[in-house]
């Protein structure tokens, strides 16, 4: 467990220990089933849909994503007070694990390389997420976040949560993807 803390310090902003223990243990089940390794995470790319140049990590990208969906839900707080309640805990740990399913999703080339596997091909991560959150007793609210923060959750009405994290997700992959070339 501490290598998962160890890839997550976030994790302790968490303050329901229960929550905190049962996304960690998301993360634990993920890396046991997954072949990719903590080290690997801090190497491989965050998307496979920007090219094998992308230099930004996978680990990189994800806790990004963490920290400004919490600082956007602390803001959201601090603005709009109860008109907009914000649960600090169900978003961070839906930020934590909104990109779970993609260590079952990723496989490695005979390169090293990060590649979508066959698991991959069928299931993409917004779906293997939900179901190891659901395994590792993640509440709806949270596993809610992890459905809809990509493109699939375009069909749902999303929690506030859900969007924060679906923003934040979104603002730090699409420069990426469509930046112009100066």
């Amino acid at each position: 467990m501490e290598n998962v803390y160890k890839l997550w310090p976030e994790l302790n902003w968490i303050n329901d220990s229960n929550l905190r223990k049962n996304t960690a243990n998301t993360w634990k089940l993920a890396l046991e089933k997954s072949v990719l390794t903590g080290d690997d995470l801090k190497k491989i790319p965050f998307t496979l849909l920007c090219g094998p140049d992308l230099k930004v990590s996978f680990m990189d990208h994800k806790r990004a994503v963490v920290h400004i969906a919490y600082e956007s839900g602390k803001k959201v707080q601090e603005f709009f007070k109860d008109e907009l309640p914000i649960d600090l805990d169900i978003l961070i740990a839906g930020a934590i694990l909104a990109d779970v399913g993609k260590l079952l999703e990723y496989v490695l080339d005979e390169n090293g390389n990060a590649v979508q596997g066959e698991y991959g091909k069928y299931l993409r991560h917004p779906f293997s997420g939900v179901s190891l959150a659901e395994s590792c007793g993640i509440p709806a609210e949270v596993c809610h976040i992890i459905a809809t923060h990509a493109g699939e959750g375009d069909m749902v009405k999303r929690s506030t949560e859900a969007y924060l994290v679906h923003h934040a997700d979104f603002m730090t992959f699409l420069p990426f993807k469509s930046r112009l070339i100066v």
